[in-house]
């Protein structure tokens, strides 16, 4: 467990691409939101985001080959996306439930699920998941390589 949060070159590395990867993928994003979203901060979060699961998901991963480098990064993009949805679609819950816009704590929590599904939908926008399929790939080639290379 606390080796999870030794810092390692490839956790490091890791954590900074995909903080990088997570806000050049909602800057992306961002254009194919319905119009009026706010966005304040929705690059910032989604690099915070970004951040931890590059520490803890492809950062831990390395010196395993490059295949499965591969494919931890591309695990790691789909989890950035995964919390992404789910945190922004919580997020928007509560300012709709704030509102009364439900009628009870079960279709709140309903709403959660049928925000992800709208705004995963948005992505047959191709700019988004291109960000994510190619920096989850190159991500993990340079995380393995670095891990080889300093550990």
């Amino acid at each position: 467990m606390t080796e999870d949060f030794m810092p390692t070159a490839p956790k490091l590395f890791s954590a900074v691409f995909f903080a990088l990867v997570a806000a050049l993928a909602a800057h992306m994003f961002i254009p194919v939101l319905p119009e009026g979203t706010q966005t304040k901060l929705f690059r910032e979060l989604s690099a915070v985001i970004g951040l931890f699961c590059g520490w803890f998901i492809m950062g831990r991963s390395t010196g395993r080959g490059m295949t499965e480098a591969i494919n931890r990064g591309l695990i790691t993009a789909v989890a950035v996306l995964f919390w992404c949805l789910l945190l922004f679609s919580i997020y928007f819950m509560v300012r709709k439930s704030t509102r009364m816009m439900y009628d009870g704590p079960m279709e709140a929590v309903l709403g959660i699920f049928e925000m992800m599904l709208e705004y995963g939908a948005l992505l047959r926008h191709p700019a988004t998941p291109v960000v994510l399929v190619s920096g989850g790939v190159l991500g993990g080639v340079a995380a393995e390589w670095i891990g080889r290379r300093w550990n």
